[in-house]
């Protein structure tokens, strides 16, 4: 069940298997539906999750009820609503399961717990913000400045599998292209 985790830690951070063991049991497992909410809009994340099987995504809705996905997280990533687990505030956001998965869930006590206690999985913290902010970055002001085929060239470049795990409705809104668009430019590669 943790062999993934174990493994994403080990590929980060010096952990004795001992330590390894200590962090995996803050861990559980959670199976979910496709289409699982994990968190409503409004409710204050109180969970980190590690995907060990299938796919998380975040989003939001607009005032005419459209979704604008922001995140995927796939097999061996972590994701949460971010800005609502630091600050204990209401999520701005949706968090999903898109496929049946197995997640392995952290409390935000124990998260914290682990960050403050244990220096390696402090460092594996500041990597996971440092790449996520990193990522968020180069999407904001590559998409500024990028036409529809080179924005899908970047997702493609940064997740290969993404139009393979992902419905064309989700990937173009996270694109910021129309489905219609999304279609046209598969097409083309």
């Amino acid at each position: 069940m943790f062999q993934l985790l174990e493994k994403y830690i080990k590929d980060r951070a010096s952990v004795e298997p001992a330590m390894l063991d200590y962090i995996c049991s803050h861990f559980s497992l959670v199976k979910t539906r496709r289409n699982q909410l994990l968190l409503q809009y409004g409710d204050t994340c109180q969970h980190y999750y590690f995907v060990n099987k299938g796919a998380i995504r975040l989003f939001t809705l607009n005032k005419e009820g459209q979704e604008a996905s922001r995140y995927f997280a796939f097999e061996g990533q972590f994701g949460t609503a971010l800005p609502s687990f630091i600050e204990q505030k209401p999520a701005l956001e949706y968090m999903q399961t898109i496929a049946p998965s197995q997640l392995l869930q952290i409390s935000r006590k124990d998260f914290f717990l682990l960050v403050d206690t244990i220096p390696a999985f402090a460092a594996i913290y500041r990597q996971i913000i440092e790449t996520g902010f990193i990522t968020a970055q180069k999407r904001i002001y590559g998409f500024q400045g990028f036409d529809a085929l080179e924005k899908l060239q970047w997702a493609l470049q940064q997740q290969p599998d993404f139009l393979a795990r992902v419905s064309n409705k989700m990937a173009a809104s996270y694109l910021g292209i129309s489905p219609s668009t999304l279609s046209r430019l598969k097409a083309r590669l």
